[in-house]
């Protein structure tokens, strides 16, 4: 855990995919010296239980909690409120055309491919455990892996036209399918090779400092499994 005071408190799990959305755009915002982050662990279910679910009703990570106590949940308003923090937006638009845009973009990264993995692994998959996954659908499971798998398709065609999802500029939308992938790597879902400009893209996205820095703190810690 990182114990230097700083201003905002990020619950979330280190490796987590949705995690993950936030710290690539905290990395990009380069205001990692104002962000202390504090572990919830997925796999025991601790974002499941009363004093977390206290911070945040949906139960999910990651939840940004200000100074004042103040608290914001969910991947996309995190990013809305660090990208309009100080100084021009950089992830979320500048003009109203480009904000819509990448909003339409990063919900429909959302919901047809970084959910639809989610989805498939909760419910097709051991996913967390039985002691987290009380409920489990398999048939819905696949049926949302098959909508991954064709919205993957979907943004292949997308970048065969341009060089980022929503656009000439990387942005939020880019951050939410880094997401998908990291989520599609951890439940073993492949990429179809066909897919050539999706996986053109993805190689760029990993040549970014911000997602370089984020799979540099996996692998540490990792390492040092202890700090969770």
């Amino acid at each position: 855990m990182n114990n230097n005071p700083a201003a905002m408190t990020v619950y979330d799990w280190f490796d987590g995919p949705y995690p993950a959305r936030v710290r690539i755009a905290i990395a990009e915002k380069d205001l990692q010296a104002r962000v202390r982050f504090e572990p919830v662990n997925l796999w025991t279910g601790e974002h499941k239980q009363p004093a977390f679910l206290a911070k945040n009703y949906s139960g999910t990570l990651p939840v940004l909690e200000l100074e004042d106590g103040s608290l914001i949940a969910e991947c996309t308003a995190i990013t809305e409120y660090l990208d309009n923090l100080e100084g021009p937006p950089t992830l979320t638009g500048a003009t109203p055309f480009e904000k819509g845009t990448i909003h339409m973009m990063s919900r429909r990264a959302e919901l047809e491919l970084l959910d639809a993995i989610s989805v498939y692994f909760h419910h097709a998959t051991p996913g967390l455990g039985p002691t987290v996954e009380l409920y489990q659908n398999a048939e819905w499971g696949r049926r949302q892996r098959d909508r991954a798998l064709r919205a993957m398709a979907y943004f292949d065609g997308v970048l065969r036209t341009q060089p980022y999802i929503a656009g000439a500029a990387f942005s939020m939308a880019d951050i939410t399918v880094i997401g998908a992938f990291i989520f599609a790597a951890i439940v073993k879902l492949e990429v179809p090779a066909q897919h050539t400009a999706l996986h053109a893209w993805h190689r760029r996205m990993l040549e970014r400092p911000s997602v370089i820095a984020w799979n540099r703190m996996v692998e540490e810690t990792a390492l040092n499994a202890s700090a969770y």
